[in-house]
């Protein structure tokens, strides 16, 4: 545990989530450093994912794929 977790005034409950949550993070940095790189997308957008973002407008032109 990082040294701010130990604090005297949490919970045991609180303790065990914030290891939890410590533990999950560094598996997910661990499948991700395995993975291979995503190929770059040619001749694709530029600016954010309008998936993510809700943005589907491009100069004025709206596309749904």
């Amino acid at each position: 545990m990082a040294a701010n977790d130990n604090r005297a005034d949490l919970p045991q409950v609180a303790k065990r989530a914030l290891e939890e949550a410590r533990l999950r993070r560094e598996k997910q940095k661990v499948l991700e450093e395995s993975e291979p790189p995503r190929p770059k997308e040619i001749l694709g957008r530029d600016g954010p994912d309008p998936v993510r973002f809700g943005d589907w407008e491009k100069d004025g032109i709206i596309s749904d794929f």
